[in-house]
């Protein structure tokens, strides 16, 4: 049975992982400004390869499936409202991509090199390096991208593109960027300040707004779990 205080926990974690990382889909991302006519070398792509797309606070991953196809794990609203494939597999844009945050809905889908690039440059089997583990062979990596393709849930810090390509990749899946923003999470809860910060916005609430439950409650209840949590 699922821990009602988990599941709030998880909840709050993925919207301020949202949040801190809006750049990320606002208009001024990499992408956009450079325009998506840049050049790649597919040629020196290979078949299972980690594609990797550095953006302004977050990194988008994909596996290279060859012929100019990349399997990646993109949220997008439209997967919600409508089954005409005709729509939904048209570039995603950036407000169907922040909404498909919001409601938890994605696809593990194939797009062009360039479609998945958006015109930001591209890195190359950068994962290895940086998490320092054995890759499966290619072909495997691959296979498993194309097994996984389709719709699935989504989740900021459980189930995003970085836990789709590492599990492909490596056959665990994980994400390195959703583990260090929880862990800067920690640092800021066990932050005793932020237990004063907390209680002050709190009284400055009810001065503001009056006594009553929506004010009272959130008062009392934050600075207390911060405290406990420190």
């Amino acid at each position: 049975m699922k821990n009602p205080m988990l599941e709030v926990v998880s909840l709050l974690l993925e919207k301020l992982l949202l949040i801190s990382n809006f750049k990320l889909f606002s208009s001024g991302t990499p992408g956009e400004d450079k325009g998506r006519n840049s050049f790649y070398e597919i040629s020196s792509f290979l078949r299972g390869d980690v594609l990797e797309v550095p953006r302004t606070h977050l990194t988008h991953y994909g596996i290279y499936l060859g012929d100019n196809r990349v399997a990646h794990l993109m949220p997008d609203i439209l997967l919600a409202l409508t089954d005409d494939k005709g729509r939904t597999q048209k570039v995603v844009s950036n407000k169907r991509l922040i909404l498909g945050v919001i409601v938890k809905v994605a696809s593990i889908r194939v797009d062009t090199v360039e479609d998945f690039a958006y015109g930001a440059n591209i890195l190359v089997n950068h994962l290895d390096e940086s998490l320092k583990k054995k890759a499966l062979l290619n072909e495997e990596v691959a296979r498993r991208a194309e097994k996984q393709l389709g719709m699935t849930s989504y989740s900021l810090l459980w189930n995003n593109c970085e836990h789709f390509v590492t599990y492909c990749r490596y056959g665990t899946p994980i994400s390195p960027q959703a583990d260090k923003f929880c862990e800067n999470v920690k640092i800021i809860i066990r932050d005793q300040r932020s237990v004063l910060a907390s209680a002050v916005l709190g009284l400055a609430s009810i001065v503001c707004m009056g006594l009553a439950s929506y004010t009272t409650l959130p008062a009392i209840f934050i600075p207390f779990c911060l405290w406990m949590a420190g």
